[in-house]
């Protein structure tokens, strides 16, 4: 999988591509991401990026000229041009901008079956809308909260994208079993005859987790996770994502993937607040 980054700070991403997962994954061929300096496409001597807004208002704007050049430069033609190529080989051009579609894990899964995804970084009031219409896939967005610059929001995506790519992950439960993950109808049944000690979280977010020592500053981890009973771990884990999600993101239970027995846990906890 390929990233390109387009960008008027490029040194901003020096080093942070250079650390844990994102790091082995480019040693070992599994992802590539290439960052271009988008002052390289001006033709002033004063290397310039940006403009006054038509209509007025606060701020600049970044030209669409040394964009369009850019994209250019990689090979990205306008997106009425990249519409008869195969879904599986054409590229994705996503602006980021506050204004775009939030990004999820559903979203990063999606982003992650793409071969190569090419991502602008937004600065000061944003980007000719030209290039949005004429270049852009989508518009993306890390939160509901603004940014100086789509540098740091860029690589969020990859990192959360890259980690998804087929053997990023050491693991490949990992990306399963954990926030915003898929539902158990989703994943491949139990290996090796054992029984599996946590479900698919379905949208839920994830349980808490514990380790060594089992006392820690005059608190135990909970004892129904060292019992080795499987099934026993694997309704506590739920039972704590219910609890957990309705505490802190109770919006995501409306669309999450909840059984009968799911429902009927989490209506006896809603249970416990009204007593």
């Amino acid at each position: 999988m390929r990233f390109e980054i387009i960008t008027i700070f490029p040194g901003f991403f020096e080093g942070i591509f250079e650390h844990g997962i994102v790091r082995r994954a480019q040693a070992e061929g599994l992802v590539s991401v290439g960052v271009h300096d988008l002052r390289a496409f001006t033709h002033d001597r004063h290397r310039t990026v940006d403009d006054r807004p038509f209509g007025g208002g606060e701020g600049m704007v970044l030209k669409p000229e040394p964009l369009a050049e850019a994209l250019a430069s990689i090979g990205i033609p306008p997106l009425a041009d990249r519409a008869a190529e195969p879904e599986t080989t054409r590229p994705r051009v996503i602006l980021m901008s506050a204004q775009g579609r939030p990004l999820t894990q559903a979203v990063a899964r999606e982003l992650a079956t793409m071969p190569r995804i090419v991502l602008i970084c937004g600065r000061y009031e944003g980007v000719d809308e030209r290039i949005n219409e004429l270049y852009c896939d989508m518009e993306l967005s890390i939160g509901d909260y603004v940014l100086s610059g789509g540098e740091l929001a860029a690589a969020v995506v990859v990192d959360t994208v890259m980690r998804l790519v087929p053997g990023v992950l050491g693991n490949e439960a990992s990306g399963e079993f954990e926030s915003f993950g898929i539902g158990d109808s989703e994943i491949a049944v139990d290996v090796e005859g054992v029984p599996r000690s946590q479900h698919g979280s379905g949208g839920l977010l994830d349980y808490p987790h514990y380790t060594r020592p089992a006392e820690f500053a005059g608190l135990r981890a909970p004892e129904v996770l060292m019992n080795g009973d499987h099934q026993q771990i694997r309704r506590w884990r739920r039972e704590q994502q219910l609890r957990k999600t309705l505490r802190n993101r109770p919006d995501l239970l409306n669309a999450a993937s909840l059984s009968g027995d799911d429902q009927r846990l989490l209506d006896a906890i809603r249970g416990e607040g009204e007593k």
